[in-house]
């Protein structure tokens, strides 16, 4: 079950994940064993370590909020452009009816590039984390608004029983507080309220200056510029995950780079 209101939008993009998952359930003996053997990927933690707050490029055709994004969009040149820009790492969106994305799409970025790649998706079954591994993925979304307790501890544990990085999503202090009681790695702050899909990038300040030391603070949606990034990093965000705005640009590498060197401000995070 959720672990908030959910708006109409976010309900029905669950209720479709979970008929897309349904089919899964008689594969799941040789799903667990290929995710168990799958090689290796760079962990996603350690690459976003450093004095400069790091960039997460993300892969991104379409949303429910922008509608059309980059329809055509070549994920493995995007991805590689991304790379050559200063990313430390890369999010592929696999949801396919509302944003377009695929799995397909995950693991032909993860094939192209030397660096972490996150899954981006409404996870709410251990079957997708597999599926994560099996195509590569360094990491996986938890989005705390759209699980229970119980489901974000279980889904947490899975995650690193298979080795994955897991960057845990939150809107709120009180999400914050259910996301720190799973004792994260990473946990992101999304400016995008999931209840109103409204933006409000001044919401995140209060979140991310309340994530403790040890734990890797990313600010998320809505950011587009150098000066949002630098916003960011005085309220505390050791990283940001940029979608929109380097999806839609003409020159992905450049896009990127102008977000990169930005200086790390939130003692004790600096690391590398």
């Amino acid at each position: 079950m959720p672990g908030g209101q959910l708006s109409p939008g976010l309900s029905s993009i669950l209720a479709a994940t979970r008929e897309g998952i349904a089919p899964l359930r008689r594969q799941y003996q040789p799903l667990r064993r290929a995710a168990e053997s799958a090689p290796r990927r760079p962990a996603m933690a350690s690459a976003l370590a450093g004095r400069h707050v790091a960039v997460i490029a993300e892969v991104k055709r379409r949303s429910p909020s922008a509608g059309p994004i980059a329809e055509q969009l070549d994920p493995v040149g995007h991805a590689v452009a991304y790379r050559s820009g200063g990313a430390a790492a890369v999010s592929v969106l696999t949801e396919g009816p509302h944003f377009g994305g695929s799995l397909n799409d995950l693991a032909a970025v993860a094939a192209a590039v030397d660096i972490p790649v996150l899954r981006k998706d409404f996870i709410i079954d251990e079957l997708q984390v597999m599926e994560a591994r099996v195509h590569g993925a360094s990491a996986v979304l938890l989005i705390v608004r759209a699980l229970d307790q119980v489901a974000l501890r279980d889904l947490s544990q899975t995650v690193r029983d298979l080795g994955l990085g897991c960057l845990i999503e939150v809107h709120s202090l009180g999400e914050l507080d259910r996301a720190l009681a799973v004792e994260p790695e990473l946990v992101g702050v999304n400016a995008r309220d999931l209840e109103t899909f409204e933006l409000d990038l001044v919401s995140m300040e209060p979140v991310l200056r309340a994530i403790p030391p040890g734990v890797i603070a990313v600010a998320e949606s809505g950011l587009a510029t150098r000066s949002d990034v630098e916003r960011v990093a005085a309220w505390g965000a050791d990283a940001v995950l940029v979608g929109t705005a380097v999806s839609s640009a003409r020159e992905p590498e450049w896009a990127v780079r102008a977000l990169t060197g930005v200086p790390r401000l939130r003692a004790g995070q600096a690391a590398g």
